[in-house]
């Protein structure tokens, strides 16, 4: 089976992981559980629930355990989609070539679909503990999720982020761009790698490992989001293009150019793969996946 088609059975098999989670649509909630629906059956390539499982499985795991996890993953990864385009933030009225939660079910309810599809997360990963399983491990893979989420995570990163455009500050040096990007992005790709690991037993060495390579990883995707921002379409994308210019951000591709950021990812993407070949497992396709992102045209 190549690259490709393995990928395509994997990415369905992660959807259909996300899909038995998801809220009922019943009761005087029901427009809620809509809302949050329709954001996470809005298409993605649930690379972060196939990152978690690749991991997983890499180090051993081979349990039911880690759906929960795959599926809280994704809630959360979400969670930040819908509060990014609101008005507020990024004001975009279409991702994945779809309207955005906002835009179909208004402001309010994009607001509070957000805000529970991160307590869903959280709710969804503590069911964990009903499954057989070291209860260590759920513990900690519980609290590299909320680590890698919270302030000094996925949403300090975009503090940061709102806090320049809000104070109009469009300039910004490569050190503080770097603190956006791997905590914006980055530390949830460093959460599903490492929680994979932990659940599966590995050592702290091989933790630590998975989140280096995730550091590199979410680095190289984000520098390659930059450069699709000015080099596809809408119609490849499924997202605005040029809409880091129209919004005078700085990006890798603005402080570099699209050649040097090019090889920016490239040397990002060969690191992280040397890394991984220093851990046990078999590791062919997340070799490949990592390879593949760093050089998506989409």
């Amino acid at each position: 089976m190549n690259f490709k088609e393995e990928l395509k059975q994997k990415t369905e098999m992660a959807e259909s992981v996300v899909m038995k989670f998801l809220p009922k649509e019943e009761g005087f909630a029901r427009g809620l559980a809509e809302a949050v629906n329709y954001s996470m059956k809005s298409g993605g390539k649930r690379l972060r629930p196939l990152f978690m499982y690749e991991s997983y499985r890499m180090c051993g795991g081979c349990h039911e355990v880690i759906e929960p996890f795959m599926a809280a993953i994704e809630m959360i990864h979400t969670h930040s989609l819908i509060h990014d385009d609101l008005p507020a933030i990024d004001g975009d009225l279409y991702r994945r070539g779809k309207k955005t939660t906002h835009a179909v079910f208004g402001e309010a309810m994009g607001v509070l679909s957000g805000d529970a599809l991160l307590n869903l997360a959280y709710e969804t990963a503590i069911r964990a503990l009903f499954y057989p399983g070291d209860i260590q491990k759920i513990a900690g893979a519980l609290k590299i999720l909320a680590d890698k989420t919270g302030i000094l995570g996925m949403l300090g990163g975009q503090s940061v982020d709102v806090t320049n455009e809000k104070d109009e500050v469009w300039q910004i040096k490569k050190d503080m761009l770097d603190y956006i990007y791997l905590n914006k992005t980055a530390a949830l790709i460093e959460a599903a790698l490492m929680a994979g690991a932990v659940l599966a037993g590995a050592s702290e060495r091989e933790v630590s490992c998975m989140e280096e390579i995730g550091r590199k990883t979410g680095l190289a995707f984000q520098i390659q989001d930059d450069i699709l921002d000015v080099t596809s379409t809408v119609e490849v994308l499924g997202k605005p293009v040029l809409s880091d210019e129209k919004n005078h951000k700085t990006t890798y591709v603005t402080l570099l150019g699209v050649e040097s950021a090019r090889r920016e990812v490239e040397r990002l993407t060969f690191e992280a793969i040397n890394l991984l070949d220093t851990l046990p497992g078999e590791k062919d396709f997340l070799r490949e996946l990592i390879s593949y992102l760093a050089f998506r045209e989409m």
